[in-house]
């Protein structure tokens, strides 16, 4: 378990090193996470443009600092989907698994994409992937 919220933990802070907030917002500006709502692909490999693998996720809630939906496929639902607006960016973080062992993610949204990492102890990988929401 230690080694999970290490993993986590140093994926969110190598995001949070790539990342800078906007300083033409005043410090009390909101940031508008309803804008994770809705279907992204996810490109599990984005270094290779010919390839095929994707998976999807589905957010069909956000709240305060919560999210609820899918991650990877229909079925495997977001469990402990958090989210952080602390430097007016969009960061999140989510377990999700099926029986194929535990997924841990994290992500932040920038110009329309998310940037994100998976995570999978049982399956022994890191997954950097990048996501694009689908049409409506």
């Amino acid at each position: 378990m230690k080694t999970l919220f290490f993993a986590s933990t140093l994926a969110l802070c190598i995001l949070l090193n790539f990342t800078q907030t906007d300083e033409s917002l005043p410090n009390n500006a909101t940031v508008d996470i309803s804008l994770l709502k809705g279907t992204w692909k996810i490109d599990l490999s984005p270094e290779d443009t010919t390839d095929t693998n994707f998976a999807k996720m589905v957010i069909t809630q956000v709240g305060k600092n919560s999210l609820n939906g899918y991650f990877y496929r229909d079925g495997v639902k977001i469990r402990e989907g958090r989210i952080n607006t602390q430097r007016r960016i969009i960061y999140a973080a989510l377990v999700s698994g099926d029986n194929s062992g535990m997924y841990h993610t994290s992500f932040f949204y920038k110009e329309g994409l998310l940037y994100g990492s998976t995570h999978s102890i049982d399956k022994d990988f890191l997954a950097v992937w990048i996501g694009t929401k689908e049409s409506e």
